[in-house]
């Protein structure tokens, strides 16, 4: 019996998505216990290929390839959740590794606690050429989004939820729900996000709570491309703009426009108790935060 789904969406990076599908195939979990649906999301390099490959190199595991004709992430994430055959469906992107226990870690939760619907576990940041110096905890956090909540399962912390990266919901509450506004979510190289948390805030709203799974850890691989001052400009703005789209569609604009004026006292309050380069790059990330949010360039905004 399949306990458990993975959806990996993946979009013309075949050498990532192998790579994360090297750590699937390490899975405790037997292999009949879980499938890995992985959604090509109009890929115009070799991805159908290389999976095809890695497929027929391991004819013992359930992996499946699908293609969704539609661009963006959150698109891809709700065609794997129409695809997938078990009730618990968990998703990671194609740029991540996951521990050996991952799948049997959010498989044995679920079995475990049959009232809870929805789940989130560890991420680990690995940065390939390093950690750099004028990383802080509060820069790091739209670059990698690291979490780590203890030892012990719990509620997520207020105003935390998981990442899109490591998550894990029943099937039948994500589509009671809605899945993944399109509104939302990354469309190719577009840096346009927020679509996770617009979904665990509707689940929130819901009544449901988010538990968090230690055992179900993740490793976030972070290339030398994700560290440059250009990327961290272009990704903290569409950071804002992400938060303008969800703003428009919670009706709530004005709120989140004060909040962000909150913000920016915060930011300078923090950025005078920290080395100038580490303040630098704070200062940095909440004005293009803040341009994304008051300016809204790039809205995909459903009538």
């Amino acid at each position: 019996m399949i306990r458990i789904s993975l959806v990996i969406p993946t979009h013309n990076r075949s050498a990532q998505l192998i790579a994360a599908l090297e750590s699937v195939v390490r899975q405790t979990l037997p292999p009949a216990a879980w499938e890995c649906v992985v959604v090509d999301n109009r890929s115009t390099d070799d991805t159908q290929q290389r999976f095809a490959r890695f497929a027929a190199a391991h004819p013992g595991f359930d992996l499946r390839l699908v293609y969704e004709p539609q661009a963006g992430v959150s698109y891809a994430r709700n065609r794997g959740i129409a695809e997938a055959r078990a009730s618990v469906v968990a998703c990671i992107d194609d740029d991540e590794r996951i521990d050996a226990d991952f799948l049997a870690a959010y498989a044995d939760f679920f079995d475990a606690h049959p009232e809870t619907a929805v789940a989130g576990g560890p991420i680990i940041a690995q940065y390939v050429s390093g950690r750099p110096a004028w990383l802080s905890k509060y820069t790091e956090m739209p670059i990698a989004n690291p979490m780590d909540f203890g030892l012990r399962v719990r509620p997520f912390p207020r105003g935390r939820v998981p990442g899109g990266g490591n998550m894990a919901f029943r099937r039948a509450v994500a589509l009671q729900y809605g899945c993944f506004d399109p509104s939302l979510g990354r469309v190719g190289r577009q840096l346009i996000g927020g679509e996770e948390n617009d979904f665990f805030e509707r689940l929130l709203r819901g009544g449901q709570t988010i538990w968090y799974v230690p055992g179900a850890v993740m490793r976030h691989i972070i290339p030398p491309e994700k560290l440059t001052e250009a990327y961290f400009r272009r990704l903290c703005y569409n950071v804002g703009v992400s938060q303008r789209v969800r703003a428009h569609i919670h009706h709530r604009m004005l709120k989140t426009r004060i909040l962000e004026l909150a913000k920016w006292v915060a930011t300078l309050l923090l950025a005078l108790t920290m080395p100038p380069r580490k303040s630098l790059w704070l200062v940095r990330m909440r004005r293009e935060i803040s341009r994304g949010l008051f300016e809204g360039g790039g809205l995909r905004i459903k009538n």
